[in-house]
């Protein structure tokens, strides 16, 4: 039987596992892939079982192949390369005019997805035209080269090349270089 042969995959609990995972609700989730809750729900209590372009939706969301769902998790392995040339740069904020910082994802596509990881080239900027993001988890920095100002809450700190810091991106922060030379530094945040 169908239902059997696709049971032993556990596609549900992958689902469900993913959203929590990722601090998400399925409504949240309904509006990233413009599915229903309550298709979202049946799917993850086994109650119907997704086609293809439907798993593709939600596998997109949250950065996984659609072999994640079929891997038999005591044989998975994780792994992921991304190569020089294959990272794509993108300003902080499309179509701003001022932007903080360009970044290029650092972290592959795997099937366990944990951590994201980013180059950042940091911009010189007023500090009023600065604006100051926030989202669940915690942050590691590392600068590479010249100097950030990294302001979080109502503090700045001035990091130096090869200096690193460790705090919690659920309190408002903002980055800005200071000076004129190159800034770079590697982003990891962890939801």
């Amino acid at each position: 039987m169908i239902s059997d042969g696709l049971g032993r995959y556990s596609i549900g609990e992958k689902l469900r596992t993913l959203r929590r995972r990722n601090h998400m609700g399925l409504v949240e989730l309904g509006k990233h892939t413009s599915l229903s809750a309550p298709l979202l729900s049946k799917l993850e209590r086994g109650k119907l079982f997704p086609t293809l372009p439907t798993l593709m939706r939600i596998a997109m969301v949250y950065g996984v192949g659609l072999d994640f769902f079929f891997t038999d998790e005591r044989k998975r392995t994780v792994l992921g390369i991304v190569r020089k040339a294959e990272r794509v740069r993108f300003p902080e904020r499309p179509g701003a005019e001022d932007v903080p910082y360009h970044f290029e994802c650092l972290d592959a596509r795997t099937n366990d997805h944990r951590l994201n990881a980013f180059l950042a080239e940091f911009q010189e900027m007023a500090p009023e035209k600065v604006k100051p993001h926030q989202h669940p988890g915690v942050e590691f920095l590392f600068v590479m080269k010249g100097c950030l100002i990294l302001k979080i809450g109502s503090e700045e700190f001035q990091l130096e090349a090869e200096d690193a810091i460790y705090f919690d991106c659920a309190v408002q922060h903002s980055y800005r270089r200071r000076g004129s030379k190159a800034c770079t530094g590697v982003i990891v945040t962890v939801p």
